[in-house]
């Protein structure tokens, strides 16, 4: 575990002041904030500290029904939300209705990006406070049921930030580059690790200005908006993923965190 004293902004989800460990609810694609004194230092989990407690931070998966969740030794009950639906239309259908060889490309690829997810730096490089890596509009919030050519798909867990073609790309935090590479959906892609398995990663760029293990900061080139992979026209396609889930973005760029501790 890490624990660290810094000014994060997250979204805390807490129901009461003090959440017994057979009580804990959360909700799909969110981020959980767990009270604990009492964490193994062979946990890997995120732990703050603040006014004398212990936190936990927990990414919740995204979920559909309600579903139990074993984490840090505790049981947590994911509730379902809806965050509506998307209707996309992709004018190349090979992009839409896969041929066995891009079948068989997709799958290795879920596979490289997967292998990345495990490789994650077992310290925090740098803390929750993030900034919006590009200057563009939302065109795709987090969460969304997809429907691509009327077919339905799977989730949109990520963020879509519409941009002209090469807007700027900058890492919202501090980070180690440890992917990087061009693929079927994601078209050229960046995944960045912020330590103890807060990772963000970045689809769709014109051009990438980084390298794998390169140390960067926050507020450097990462590279720059594009349409590559499977789009609809120029846009960042930002997702973050938490202890491997993959929970909304926005809830990374608020900056009340404190405000919304109730009365510790």
């Amino acid at each position: 575990m890490i624990r660290f004293h810094t000014t994060i902004c997250i979204f805390i989800i807490l129901s009461s002041q003090v959440i017994a460990d057979n009580d804990l609810n959360g909700v799909s694609g969110e981020i959980l904030i767990i009270p604990s004194a009492k964490v193994s230092d062979e946990s890997n989990l995120a732990v703050f500290s603040f006014k004398d407690n212990d936190f936990i931070v927990v990414g919740l998966p995204y979920v559909t029904e309600e579903e139990s969740y074993d984490i840090a030794s505790k049981i947590i009950l994911v509730k379902p939300k809806d965050y509506g639906e998307s209707r996309i239309t992709i004018k190349d259908q090979s992009k839409v209705i896969l041929s066995p060889e891009n079948k068989d490309r997709t799958f290795k690829e879920y596979k490289i990006i997967n292998n990345a997810l495990n490789t994650y730096s077992k310290k925090l490089l740098s803390d929750f406070d993030f900034s919006i890596p590009v200057d563009g509009i939302i065109s795709s919030r987090f969460g969304k049921k997809r429907f691509i050519n009327d077919l339905p798909r799977a989730p949109h867990l990520a963020l879509d930030i519409a941009a002209p073609e090469g807007t700027e790309i900058l890492s919202p935090s501090d980070a180690v580059v440890i992917l990087t590479g061009e693929f079927f959906y994601a078209g050229n892609y960046v995944m960045l690790d912020h330590g103890m398995g807060l990772i963000s990663s970045y689809s769709h760029l014109s051009s990438i200005n980084v390298k794998e293990g390169e140390n960067i900061n926050k507020g450097m080139l990462l590279g720059t908006v594009g349409s590559t992979g499977r789009v609809t026209g120029p846009h960042l396609h930002w997702s973050i993923y938490l202890n491997k889930q993959r929970v909304n973005p926005e809830i990374f760029l608020d900056k009340n965190f404190f405000l919304k501790i109730p009365n510790l």
